[in-house]
């Protein structure tokens, strides 16, 4: 290793001993959030447009835990509670904290405070996938299914463009703006499926799904959305830590001997597994995977250890909250990307304006 390398290597392992003082208190913080979490969920299932007495709520829920726990509650509430509102919120919640926990990653892969979750043209591939199975009149598995396809192949596309074109340069940079270009490409076959699709039926279901919204979610895409959840978020808690060494740079990465390609590959994977499914069940949700991961970091600091599982919690009490207000704000039911845009951008620019210089 060059002596500019240790140098560089030095000065950053050195700032990250400086915030161990900050992570000692971030423990604390994480069973703070897991309790904000739970509480969040308990209220959500008890507000709506049919209220359900928190009394009433419990004891549902012990019925439905423990059966020989008899409940004298109606039925038209259990119905509620079970078939409408608990899917929906529970799909709030996974999907939250998977583009909040992909988008920490991919910033942290990237060295790019400014990454989001459909950076390599995930969300964008998803959509046309989705665009696709409602133009030929599919069912709602098969449209996630082809959803979740398409999002990884513009992955994937990215991923090949990026090696090709991307020899002796800035392989980061490259990878971005190939991303960049192949969600372009996707978004505007999406708009042509838009332009021939029936503008009486299918149009106004497309247009109506890229506003994303989660009023049609049952309990079958919950475990559609669980499996790629557990399958992409177990593998970004194992190697957390090696995102920290990532954030050294690849030479002093490779000096403290971390595979930075296989490292970076299995991160990027993972990562679009959960956006790609999030995205193919909810539509297009942005400004999550990009404003949690910086409110997270002024939280409980850069160390991925602890900012990666507290990503994932704040995801999903944010987007659960943003449902809330969607379902609740007025009596006809608002899109919760518009919202979430609505909300995160400002949010953002006050963020960018709190934040020092520098973000790791």
């Amino acid at each position: 290793m060059s002596l500019a390398a240790e140098e560089r290597m030095n000065i950053s392992m050195g700032k990250m001993v400086a915030v161990q003082t900050k992570q000692g208190k971030a423990f604390p913080v994480l069973t703070g959030l897991v309790i904000a979490l739970i509480t969040s969920i308990i209220f959500s299932l008890a507000m709506g447009r049919y209220g359900i007495p928190l009394r009433d709520l419990f004891s549902l829920l012990l019925a439905k835990v423990f059966p020989f726990c008899s409940t004298d509650v109606d039925a038209v509430s259990s119905a509620v509670l079970f078939r409408v509102r608990m899917p929906r919120i529970l799909a709030a919640t996974l999907v939250g904290a998977a583009l909040a926990s992909s988008g920490a990653s991919y910033q942290g892969i990237f060295k790019n405070p400014m990454v989001s979750p459909d950076l390599l043209g995930a969300s964008a591939g998803a959509s046309f996938g989705v665009a696709l199975g409602i133009m030929l009149g599919f069912n709602v598995i098969l449209i996630q299914f082809i959803a979740f396809g398409f999002g990884l192949l513009a992955v994937l596309t990215t991923c090949a463009v990026s090696a090709r074109i991307g020899r002796n340069q800035d392989s980061i940079l490259i990878m971005t703006l190939s991303g960049i270009l192949v969600g372009s490409i996707f978004m505007s076959f999406v708009t042509l499926i838009k332009y021939v699709a029936d503008h009486y039926s299918k149009m106004p279901a497309i247009t109506f799904w890229l506003m994303g919204s989660l009023s049609a979610v049952n309990v079958r895409d919950l475990w559609f959305m669980l499996v790629p959840m557990v399958l992409g978020l177990t593998p970004l808690l194992l190697l957390r830590w090696k995102l920290n060494v990532l954030a050294l740079g690849d030479e002093e990465a490779k000096a403290l001997g971390v595979n930075t390609g296989r490292i970076r590959f299995v991160i990027i994977i993972c990562a679009t597994l959960m956006t790609a499914a999030a995205v193919s069940i909810s539509g297009i949700i942005g400004w999550v995977g990009l404003v949690v991961p910086h409110l997270t970091r002024m939280l409980v600091g850069p160390n991925y250890r602890v900012l990666l599982p507290a990503s994932a919690l704040i995801g999903g009490a944010y987007l659960l909250l943003m449902d809330d207000l969607a379902r609740l704000a007025c009596a006809t039911e608002l899109p919760l990307g518009v919202l979430t845009a609505l909300i995160g951008a400002p949010f953002f620019i006050f963020l960018l304006m709190r934040t020092k210089k520098g973000w790791a």
